[in-house]
């Protein structure tokens, strides 16, 4: 069962509702904060922004762990289509 997404406030709501919030984050509630109705922050719990620091240094899980940019492994997509029709060519002629 998927969560629902956490609720959405703009700046000048959530400026007021500050120690309101904090408190909801801290039981478990995140908010996301809201500038001319695009997402710009979120409020969660430390605890969740120490897992997710954790997470992005390096640790089991991480794209960073992996270490490598992927360079050479994705051909062009004009040569992946010119090998495709001379080996489709080559079949059938």
């Amino acid at each position: 069962m998927r969560k629902k997404p956490p609720p959405a406030l703009g700046l000048e709501l959530a400026r007021s509702q500050l120690p309101t919030l904090v408190s909801q984050a801290h039981a478990g509630e995140p908010t996301i904060i809201t500038r001319h109705g695009r997402p710009m922050a979120a409020i969660i719990p430390a605890s969740e922004l120490a897992e997710l620091q954790a997470r992005d240094s390096g640790g089991a899980g991480s794209l960073l762990a992996l270490g490598a940019t992927g360079k050479g492994l994705w051909r062009l997509a004009s040569d992946s289509v010119a090998h495709q029709r001379r080996e489709w060519q080559g079949r059938l002629g």
